[in-house]
């Protein structure tokens, strides 16, 4: 059984103040899980994780991991500010896009952030635009497809990411001859591994490349980012990865490759974002209609306005009924939003206690990909993200979106600019 952070009680107090919906985060179990990640990699003098800004790009989380030592793996302008705005600069972050804007690179470079590029192309582009730094990583791109024992976890030949081979080797011999003094590697080659092999693996093959690559352009490797990848159990009957075992297996292959390469000294780095804050956050909804025709449907205030995930992806999130946790799953749903869109479920078919009208329904593993896909289809607002702070006391760090918000780009009519809510 899937546990929340969150129960009744707590949330018909939360309630009086801030309206369901809303996005619910658990400080104390982010401060924990960063620690414990810290901890596992500690065996490497240089470890840092970079957390992926675009999984919940809210100042005050990234607040959170900067206290914990995180730095911010940005992907867009307008992140790079968000980062800029909590006072991480340099190399604390590292800039990973793909079909980068110009105005993008400039304030990378500006910011003196580690440039990560996707495309040789990218060399000259952010030459003539940027200037090319000093200290530089490119992404690699294997092709194929990756497999995990017999099993394929994702095809990285369909992905629009990264160099080949050969335009790695190309790449670096012509940063080197431009006068790049640091390199790093970066690759991600699998969404949300539950499997403690897949780091291990990816490891073992950046660090072979990274030997090659050294031997063959004279590229001094100083970092290896191994990206992001490491899933969550979004289901029950799933284990979740051992953070301790995934970096022992990663240590591993680095004695047995890179240390024998005369490379001990290379920098680990990670970009995680729904290992870090996915099961760290939820929607908590309130049931507002039952509907019995073909099936019984469930109606949230949530929709996928809120969450996008089931609806794009048709992905999978626990829900749990507030104050029903030890009932029998004796009844058969379709737990819907209110959008004019059939794919607008959060559950389909779903087995779960007896549901009464202005019950609270908690809907897991959000924190990452939750809030930030958000958008505003039918006229739908945004609803509120509110943090559980460790001493109890909830705050609010990003309040719900108003009229007001849905119209104010728009220079259309007295109407609309003069909306007050």
């Amino acid at each position: 059984m899937k546990r929340t952070f969150i129960n009744k009680e707590k949330v018909q107090d939360i309630v009086k103040t801030y309206p369901t919906p809303f996005h619910l985060y658990d400080e104390k179990g982010i401060r924990e899980n960063a620690r414990r990640l810290n901890k596992a990699f500690s065996w490497n003098k240089g470890y840092k994780e970079y957390f992926a800004v675009k999984a919940t790009p809210n100042p005050y989380i990234l607040k959170i991991l900067q206290e914990e030592g995180c730095g911010c793996d940005c992907s867009s302008y307008n992140e790079l500010i968000l980062s800029e705005a909590i006072g991480i600069k340099g190399e604390e972050i590292m800039f990973s896009s793909n079909d980068t804007p110009k105005e993008d690179f400039i304030k990378a470079k500006e910011l003196g952030a580690i440039i990560n590029l996707d495309d040789i192309s990218h060399i000259d582009f952010l030459d003539e635009v940027a200037g090319i730094p000093k200290k530089i990583c490119c992404r690699y791109n294997p092709g194929g497809v990756f497999k995990v024992s017999t099993d394929i976890m994702d095809n990285p030949g369909d992905a629009k990411y990264g160099f080949t081979k050969e335009q790695m080797l190309e790449g670096y011999k012509k940063l080197v001859d431009m006068g790049v003094e640091e390199f790093g590697i970066h690759s991600f080659l699998v969404s949300n591994a539950v499997t403690n092999e897949y780091y291990p693996m990816l490891a073992r093959l950046l660090f072979e490349l990274a030997v090659e690559l050294r031997d063959k352009t004279g590229a001094n490797i100083t970092f290896i980012n191994l990206s992001g990848g490491i899933g969550i159990p979004y289901k029950p009957d799933q284990e979740e990865n051992d953070i301790e075992v995934i970096a022992q297996g990663v240590k591993k292959a680095y004695d047995e490759v890179l240390v024998p390469a005369g490379m001990g000294d290379v920098a680990i780095y990670t970009e995680l974002g729904r290992y870090m804050l996915g099961p760290y956050g939820c929607v908590v909804s309130k049931v507002l209609h039952e509907k019995k025709t073909h099936k019984d449907y469930i109606g949230l205030d949530a929709c996928a306005v809120d969450l996008m995930r089931p609806a794009m992806y048709g992905a999978y999130h626990h829900i749990t009924v507030l104050g029903k946790e030890e009932d029998a799953c004796n009844n058969l749903y379709d737990v819907t939003g209110s959008l004019c869109e059939n794919n607008d479920k959060f559950a389909i078919d779903r087995k779960l206690p007896k549901i009464d009208i202005g019950d609270y329904l908690v809907i897991h593993d959000t924190g990452a990909h939750g809030y930030a896909m958000g958008y505003n289809y039918n006229g739908k607002l945004k609803s509120a993200e509110l943090l559980l702070q460790e001493d109890g006391q909830v705050k609010m760090i990003r309040r719900a979106e108003t009229a007001k918000d849905y119209f104010a780009t728009f220079d259309f009519s007295d109407i609309l600019k003069d909306i007050k809510y």
